[in-house]
């Protein structure tokens, strides 16, 4: 499950909305740059992107307060995105800058996953 990436440079660019209304969702890259984190303590609802061609490459139902989105699921060029966490719309860009490589192995999903927070479970020892 693993795969190389090219030492070129950054693969994306992101442009975060720095309005203060929008201050609950965090939005950032990881450390590669090959994936988008969203991550609030709110429930994030939805998500989709409209790409340079006014088309949509995305509109994934997340329901939960954290997402990651690979963004080899991104065509090349600018992306707006609009998180909505009802009953706001969160408005920022990814620009695509290098073709992100998709991983080699074959048994890695196609699909765009929510993932829910960790939760620290406890037990109770008699």
């Amino acid at each position: 499950m693993s795969f190389t990436l090219k030492a070129q440079g950054h693969f994306a660019k992101l442009e975060k909305n720095r309005n203060i209304l929008a201050k609950d969702l965090i939005h950032k890259l990881n450390k590669t740059g090959d994936t988008l984190i969203l991550e609030s303590n709110k429930k994030i609802n939805y998500l989709y992107t409209i790409n340079k061609d006014y088309g949509r490459d995305l509109d994934v139902f997340i329901d939960t307060t954290s997402f990651k989105l690979p963004l080899n699921k991104l065509s090349k060029g600018k992306h707006v995105l609009v998180a909505v966490q009802s009953p706001k719309r969160i408005v920022f860009v990814v620009r695509i800058i290098n073709e992100i490589p998709k991983p080699s192995d074959a048994l890695v999903a196609e699909d765009v996953v929510a993932v829910e927070p960790n939760k620290l479970q406890t037990t109770k020892i008699n």
